[in-house]
C-alpha cells in the first residue's frame, strides 16, 4: 500500500469512527487475497453449474393461445439447435395460466418422470421445471407478461467458458462501512435492461470513505440471501474496462456496532454480461460512483 493509500485509509476511519465505536480490525494483505481468490473461485464454480447463467439460452414471451417449442422456424418458440427436435410441444396460455403438452414421441420430465402436461407454476420459490434432454424450461414473470426461460447445458457459452478476467486483488479496495437503516424501509427506483422500473425497497444505505470523501450506496434484499445486503452500482470504467451497465456487489448484514464491507474486489458482472436472455437490474442513480473503481471482475466477451 502507498504512502498516500494509508493516509487515506487512516482518514475515511477517522472520519467514519467520529460518531460510534471503532470498525473490526481489517484483515492482513495476505488474509484478504486469499479471502478473495475463494470467493472468485466459488463464483466461477457456480458459473459452471448447469443450471448457471452460462447455460441460459432463452427468453420466449408468451402470447395468449398455443405458442409451440422447438427448432422447427415455424414455431413462435424457436431454438434453432440441431440436436433439438423439430417440434418439442406447446405451451397454452390462457389469462395467468401456462399448460405444456409435450409433443408425440418427444421425452419431457417433471422432478425425473416423463409427463405428456403439465400446468406450470411460476409463482412462489418453486416454479415447475422441465426438461427434454439438454433443455430445461420455466416460466418467469415480468410485470404483467410471462415468458418461457430456457437453460442448455450445451450451451457453447458454457462449454467454452474460461474464466473471467479481474483487476489484481487489492486491499486499498476494501472500506471498512457504516450501516444505516431505514426506518421503515425506504423504496429506490431500480431500472432494468428491459426499459423498466421497479420500485425496490430499501432497508438501508452503507457509507464508506475515498480519497477524504464521503459516498453511499443504496442496498437492497434479493432473494438468494435472506440475511446480506445486495446493490449495483456504476462507475468511470462502465463501457471500457467494465460492462456498461454497471456491476453488482454483495454487503454483509452489519456487526451489532452498525460495521459491515464493501469489497470492490468483489465486484462482479451482472447476467447480462454472458446473455442477452437474462433481465438484470440497473445501477439507480443513487448508486453512480464519480470515480474509476479499478477493482473486481472486468468485461467479458461482447455482452449484451
Amino acid at each position: 500500500m502507498s504512502p498516500d493509500s494509508i493516509k487515506g485509509a487512516a482518514l475515511a476511519v477517522l472520519l467514519l469512527t467520529a460518531c460510534g465505536p471503532s470498525p473490526p480490525p481489517a484483515p492482513s494483505v495476505a488474509e484478504h487475497l486469499q479471502s478473495v481468490e475463494q470467493w472468485s473461485a466459488g463464483r466461477i464454480a457456480e458459473l459452471r453449474q448447469p443450471d448457471g447463467w452460462l447455460s441460459l439460452v432463452g427468453l420466449y414471451w408468451l402470447r395468449p393461445g398455443i405458442n409451440g417449442f422447438g427448432s422447427d422456424a415455424a414455431n413462435p418458440l424457436v431454438y434453432p439447435a440441431a440436436y433439438v427436435p423439430p417440434q418439442i410441444g406447446d405451451f397454452v396460455l390462457e389469462s395467468d395460466s401456462v399448460r405444456f403438452i409435450a409433443a408425440k414421441g418427444v421425452v419431457v420430465t417433471h422432478d425425473g418422470a416423463p409427463i405428456t402436461s403439465a400446468v406450470m407454476k411460476y409463482a412462489g420459490e418453486s416454479p415447475t421445471l422441465l426438461r427434454s434432454g439438454s433443455l430445461e424450461w420455466l416460466i418467469i414473470r415480468r410485470g404483467d407478461r410471462l415468458a418461457v426461460r430456457a437453460r442448455d447445458t450445451l450451451s457453447a457459452v458454457r462449454t467454452g467458458f474460461g474464466g473471467i478476467d479481474r483487476y489484481p486483488v487489492s486491499i486499498d479496495w476494501r472500506f471498512a462501512a457504516r450501516f444505516s437503516a431505514h426506518e421503515p424501509a425506504d423504496t429506490i427506483e431500480v431500472p432494468n435492461v428491459l426499459g423498466t422500473v421497479n420500485h425496490t425497497a430499501s432497508p438501508g444505505t452503507v457509507a464508506f470513505e475515498y480519497a477524504g470523501k464521503k459516498y453511499n450506496l443504496r442496498l437492497w434484499k434479493d432473494s438468494d440471501d435472506p440475511v446480506n445486503f445486495f446493490t449495483a452500482f456504476a462507475d468511470r470504467t462502465n463501457g471500457g474496462a467494465t460492462y456498461g451497465g454497471g456491476r453488482f456487489l454483495w454487503v454483509d448484514a452489519p456487526d451489532a456496532d452498525g460495521w459491515t464491507v464493501v469489497d470492490f474486489n468483489r465486484a462482479y458482472n451482472p447476467p447480462c454480461v454472458f446473455t442477452e436472455y437474462a433481465t438484470c437490474p440497473l445501477p439507480p442513480r443513487e448508486n453512480r460512483l464519480p470515480f474509476a473503481v479499478d477493482a473486481g471482475e472486468k468485461m467479458f466477451g461482447v455482452g449484451h
